[in-house]
């Protein structure tokens, strides 16, 4: 299963693996491990997503793109600009 966020096959996620676009570019280690903190937490802002089954649920494969960080960086300025979790409205 190729493609964008799936919330009923994300629930049964056990697993998560991060690949890098060639449009990424050189990250720092810091920048990197913070990226597929941040794209793994919030999976809808992902556009390239596989979901790959396995013996105890799913493994979610995120390819991240420079657009998935530039939302990543977009969301987090808001958040900061605002005063406030943007995730809030959309985590239960």
């Amino acid at each position: 299963m190729a493609g964008k966020y799936d919330p009923r096959v994300d629930s049964l996620v056990m697993e998560t693996r991060t690949l890098w676009d060639s449009t990424v570019g050189d990250l720092s280690p810091e920048d990197r491990r913070w990226v597929s903190r941040e794209i793994h937490q919030h999976p809808e802002l992902a556009s390239n997503i596989t979901y790959d089954r396995t013996h105890t649920g799913f493994a979610r494969i995120i390819t991240v793109t420079l657009e998935d960080i530039q939302k990543l960086y977009v969301a987090r300025q808001q958040a900061w600009s605002k005063r406030q979790c943007v995730w809030c409205s959309s985590r239960p």
